[in-house]
């Protein structure tokens, strides 16, 4: 069987497989997109294919919509010419289940995919044809945090943005200049309405594509090339909208047993392969189950009924929320936790840390213990549910290939959001922090990765971090198997609020971390001790 529209005729050999095809008509819904175009996705990649993809195959299963998705990419032509038109746009999207088993079903809701550049003319004119459409209701967008990025870290536009800038919207190249030319053209052609919505899984995204955009309108603008009107129609939001949303769910690369497995029920072409700009691609994307969705409800010119799809529908404080409860309580606490003392009990897996009596025992503790009672609630959700089904379902699905060490890169960007805002929350509550004892262990647990030397006394290499420099010079002179060599070194990073959001000390918990990080320094197998002893039922 292979997996175009053609191949989906063999009705027969898809249900022998235990696939699902769509039961809606796939030209007609083509047909009818092309004409009345009214979703625009840019980014093409696994996320949007399955979830996004899967929201919009949901309506058109259940009669809700008539249209389908057009893709827009940006970055990669390959990625169109080597996993969309060979397979006529479509996706075989296969859920791993916790328990072995896998569910698959093919996606059609993908109607047409398109290499956005300049460079290729009959691609341009096609994006500006749809974006002059009334009937555009929405763009999205899973291009990445860095997607929206025009500037350095020394603050300095990039070169290539600098370029957009100064050739203007006939020139531009990024995804941030390609869409506020877009939206030129759509004022131009009557300001027509719309929503211009990110959902990457990064904090106030919104916020991120509103200024992105409206820096490059503003440039274009000093240089001539638009008008003032133009910059007013992207600041009325009964024009256009930037609305906040905040996505969830775990799409690791397409795994190799997975191609095998379909391969043996019979579906042709179905290994990954790695595309000439190194993208890790596959005709199917295998992802976890479990997934959400929550979108600020600000829609100029209408919208699909996502939330008959799953998609919770809400105002901006309540996204905001969401977030705050993911973030800083019920996942990304866990999952840091998880990490660093992964890499120092040297796991591979996160699937597999959750086997270990003392590491399942410390994100109990740190999420629904001590992280429950000062819960951002966003009333949608459950904080409780969402973080029992992280615990008993998601992190330890085996079929989830997670490692603790791409989950340790970036730790100290991160600490401030994940274990700061509870530190914080308590210290308001009750005046200090000292209640708290798994937090202050998992930061332990942070500040002993550090030394790069794992429970056995073995060298290990550190994830990438833009402190580590810094932070590993801070602590060199301690010794494993010596606690006598530690000589206050903790004390410039826990009372550093630029890393944990305030001062450690003044929150009453600073003391108690450098006394768990000496118990960790003792010797070789100091780290499992440590955490038996303050992990015991």
């Amino acid at each position: 069987m292979k997996l175009t529209v053609e191949g989906l005729k063999d009705t027969a050999g898809w249900k022998k497989a235990g696939v699902a095809i769509p039961t809606y008509d796939i030209s007609t819904v083509r047909a009818y997109t092309a004409k009345n175009p009214a979703w625009v996705h840019f980014g093409a990649g696994n996320i949007f294919r399955m979830f996004i993809g899967g929201i919009a195959d949901k309506l058109l299963e259940n009669g809700l919509t008539k249209t389908g998705i057009v893709c827009a990419e940006t970055f990669s032509a390959d990625i169109i010419e080597e996993i969309y038109k060979p397979y006529d746009n479509l996706v075989l999207g296969v859920t791993l289940n916790p328990d072995g088993s896998v569910s698959k079903q093919v996606i059609a809701s993908l109607t047409e995919a398109i290499h956005s550049t300049p460079k290729a003319t009959s691609n341009w004119a096609r994006m500006k044809e749809i974006f002059a459409n009334p009937s555009l209701q929405m763009i999205s967008f899973t291009i990445t945090e860095k997607g929206y990025a025009l500037k350095n870290a020394a603050g300095e536009f990039f070169p290539y943005i600098v370029a957009d800038m100064e050739g203007g919207p006939d020139k531009a190249s990024s995804a941030m200049a390609q869409v506020t030319a877009f939206l030129l053209h759509r004022f131009q052609n009557g300001a027509l309405p719309l929503a211009v919505v990110s959902m990457d899984n990064c904090s106030h995204n919104g916020e991120k594509l509103q200024n992105s955009v409206l820096t490059i309108a503003e440039e274009w603008c000093k240089r001539g090339f638009v008008s003032k009107e133009f910059i007013a129609y992207l600041n009325d939001e009964k024009k256009i909208t930037f609305p906040w949303s905040m996505i969830d769910k775990i799409t690791p690369r397409p795994s190799v047993e997975i191609g095998k497995q379909l391969e043996a029920l019979g579906i042709e072409k179905m290994q990954p392969f790695v595309t000439e700009k190194k993208t890790f691609i596959a005709p199917f994307v295998n992802a976890e189950k479990p997934q959400y969705l929550v979108i600020e409800d600000k829609f100029p010119n209408g919208r699909p009924p996502l939330e008959k799809a799953g998609v919770y529908m809400t105002d901006r404080d309540t996204v905001n929320n969401v977030e705050r409860m993911k973030v800083t309580t019920c996942l990304n606490p866990l999952h840091t936790a998880l990490a660093v003392y992964g890499c120092l009990l040297s796991y591979t897996l996160i699937a597999d840390e959750m086997k270990d009596k003392e590491l399942s025992e410390l994100v109990h503790r740190i999420g629904p213990v001590e992280g429950m009672p000062v819960v951002t609630d966003p009333k949608i959700l459950s904080p409780k549910d969402f973080v029992n089904e992280v615990i008993s379902v998601r992190l330890p699905n085996p079929f989830m290939p997670d490692t603790p060490q791409r989950i340790a890169c970036d730790t100290s960007q991160k600490v401030g959001i994940r274990f700061g805002e509870t530190i914080k929350s308590y210290v308001e509550r009750d005046g200090n922090a000292s209640k708290l004892e798994a937090i202050p262990l998992a930061i332990a647990g942070w500040c002993r990765y550090l030394l790069a030397l794992d429970d056995k006394g073995n060298p290990f290499e550190l994830s990438p971090d833009p402190m580590l420099e810094e932070l590993t010079a801070q602590l060199k002179d301690i010794e494993l198997g010596k606690p006598e060599s530690y000589k206050g070194q903790l004390k410039p990073i826990l009372s550093n609020e630029n890393i944990f959001g305030s001062d450690l000390y003044k929150a009453g918990i600073g003391e108690k971390i450098e006394a768990m990080f000496c118990e960790e320094i003792v010797g070789t197998g100091a780290v499992r001790r440590t955490l038996q002893k303050y992990l015991k039922a």
